[in-house]
């Protein structure tokens, strides 16, 4: 399959499992939508992209999984709203005429640099988010607590918000020691092996896709807890 690695592909399958064991074809779906709404709008960019690996495919699915087998339709929606405002924010914010914006400074960053957002990624974000929400309220499945479609794409919305800060205060960036250029990879070799510039060195973009889908997950289930009755 051209839109994963080897790896990925077995990712992708294990995460499917996880999510049809706990919440059936219902959950299924959501994923589906999730991974092939991610994977056009990829195709989609002149720039394309590599296959995604294992590693990235369980930092945007793996929540899910866990909230599935947990039994929690809500945390499970909440986790993949939350994946699907972050991929859908990216990828449609690389078609904007602006530069983005730190969303912590509002300086301007280089496209594609994590912490940068866009009014138009912005706003494919939240569609993202609200197309699985509306989804997850048309598929709950019988006896599965309901959950307003609201909470839930605010639930994806946050976690969408909560990536861009990691992204530009905490996850890790390097840069080339001889020339300074800027790297978001601890492993690029420029002139030389780039060195820590700032930034925890473990937590890189896919730790921060993770990070984004369980709050996303934790707001996703506490949402039904702490609406108004």
């Amino acid at each position: 399959m051209k839109w994963l690695t080897a790896g990925g592909l077995v990712a992708a399958c294990a995460v499917g499992a996880g999510v049809t064991w706990g919440l059936g074809w219902p959950g299924l779906v959501l994923l589906a939508v999730l991974f092939v709404s991610a994977s056009l709008l990829t195709q989609m960019n002149e720039r394309g992209g590599p296959r995604r690996t294992a590693r990235q495919v369980v930092a945007n699915g793996g929540v899910a999984a866990v909230a599935a087998l947990l039994g929690s339709w809500a945390a499970a929606t909440g986790a993949i709203a939350a994946a699907a405002a972050d991929t859908w924010a990216t990828e449609v914010g690389a078609f904007s005429p602006f530069p983005p914006r730190l969303i912590t400074s509002g300086r301007r960053v280089t496209r594609g640099a994590s912490g940068g957002i866009t009014a138009l990624g912005t706003l494919g974000g939240v569609a993202g988010a609200a197309t699985i929400a509306l989804l997850a309220a048309v598929l709950r499945p019988r006896g599965a607590p309901p959950a307003s479609p609201a909470l839930i794409a605010s639930a994806g919305i946050a976690g969408m918000l909560v990536d861009s800060v990691l992204g530009a205060t905490l996850q890790g960036k390097y840069e080339c020691p001889a020339c300074d250029a800027r790297f978001e990879r601890g492993d690029t070799v420029c002139h030389e092996p780039v060195r820590l510039a700032r930034g925890w060195r473990w937590l890189d973009n896919d730790a921060v896709n993770l990070a984004a889908t369980l709050l996303g997950a934790v707001a996703g289930a506490l949402g039904p807890v702490v609406a108004p009755r």
